[in-house]
C-alpha cells in the first residue's frame, strides 16, 4: 500500500488535484480500483499538506444481487461517510430501452447520478479508481469509434455539474 499511495500522491501533486478544503467524493463501486482508491485517500489524509475531506458515494442501479452491506462496513470501518444513492438504472435501461448494448447507457447514468449526489453533498471534487485497463480500453475505444487518439485526462472540469473529475488516478492492480 505505501508503494501505491506514493504514486497516488504523485499524480496527485503533479495534477494539482487536492486543495485546502476539498470535499472529494469517491465514486465507490465495490470492486478493486475504487475501494482501494478510497483507502489510499484516506490514508493520504492522515499525512498529507492539505486538509480535505473524503466521502464514498455508491450508485445502486437496482440490479437484485448488488449487495451494499459489504461498501457501507468498509466506510465504518475507516471512518468514512458512506451515501448509496439507489435507482431506476436496470429498469430503465433493460426494461423499458430494451438495450441491446446497455454499458454505455449505464455508465452514462450511473455518471450523472453520481455527479448529482455529489452536488447535494456538497463535493466539490468527484474521484473514479482506474486501472491501466481502463486506460487502454478507453484509448482503443476512442481510437477505433472516434477516430482520434485519446484517454481520459486526469483532471476534467465538469462544467455542468460545477465539480471536478479526477478520473485518471491510475492504480495498477
Amino acid at each position: 500500500m505505501q508503494r501505491m499511495l506514493s504514486y497516488i500522491r504523485k499524480a496527485i501533486d503533479d495534477y494539482n488535484m487536492i486543495e485546502d478544503g476539498d470535499k472529494i467524493a469517491v465514486g465507490l463501486s465495490g470492486g478493486k480500483d475504487s475501494i482501494t482508491l478510497l483507502m489510499a485517500l484516506k490514508s493520504l489524509q492522515r499525512f498529507y499538506n492539505k486538509n480535505f475531506q473524503v466521502i464514498a458515494i455508491s450508485v445502486n442501479p437496482g440490479f437484485e444481487f448488488f449487495d451494499s452491506n459489504f461498501l457501507r462496513k468498509t466506510c465504518e470501518d475507516i471512518d468514512v461517510k458512506y451515501v448509496e444513492e439507489k435507482t431506476h438504472i436496470k429498469e430503465i435501461v433493460f426494461d423499458i430501452r430494451d438495450e441491446k448494448n446497455p454499458c454505455s447507457l449505464c455508465a452514462n447514468l450511473r455518471r450523472g447520478i453520481l455527479n448529482s449526489v455529489a452536488i447535494r453533498e456538497g463535493c466539490n471534487k468527484i474521484a473514479l479508481g482506474h486501472n491501466e485497463d481502463d486506460v487502454l480500453e478507453t484509448f482503443f475505444l476512442n481510437l477505433l469509434y472516434g477516430g482520434n487518439i485519446a484517454t481520459f485526462a486526469p483532471v476534467s472540469f465538469m462544467d455542468r455539474s460545477r465539480n471536478y473529475s479526477y478520473q485518471a488516478i491510475n492504480l495498477c492492480t
